[in-house]
């Protein structure tokens, strides 16, 4: 049986966004709220989960967080607040077809 994996992000207090991947959103936002995990997200003050999605098996998730942390802020911001039906053609172009 495959494990589902979840790519997200998180605002943090002073309005940086984290990205990471898990198998429990919740859980991982407990954890980072309880300042265990991540370094980059201690002491930024209150978090807020802003965007997650499924992800498919781990090799993939890794992918698809690698390539959201190439982008820049204003692109993460475009993700997180984009309304669902623009989120396809922007995902399209994060995360192009293979041929």
């Amino acid at each position: 049986m495959s494990t589902s994996w979840y790519l997200y992000l998180i605002r943090t207090g002073d309005g940086i966004l984290y990205t990471g991947i898990t198998t429990d959103v919740t859980r991982r936002l407990r954890q980072h709220e309880r300042g265990v995990g991540a370094k980059a997200l201690r002491g930024r003050g209150p978090l807020t989960l802003v965007f997650h999605c499924p992800a498919g098996d781990r090799s993939n998730a890794l992918q698809w967080e690698y390539r959201i942390k190439q982008l820049t802020h204003g692109q993460k911001e475009q993700l997180v607040s984009a309304p669902v039906s623009a989120l396809e053609d922007m995902w399209s172009s994060v995360f192009p077809r293979r041929a």
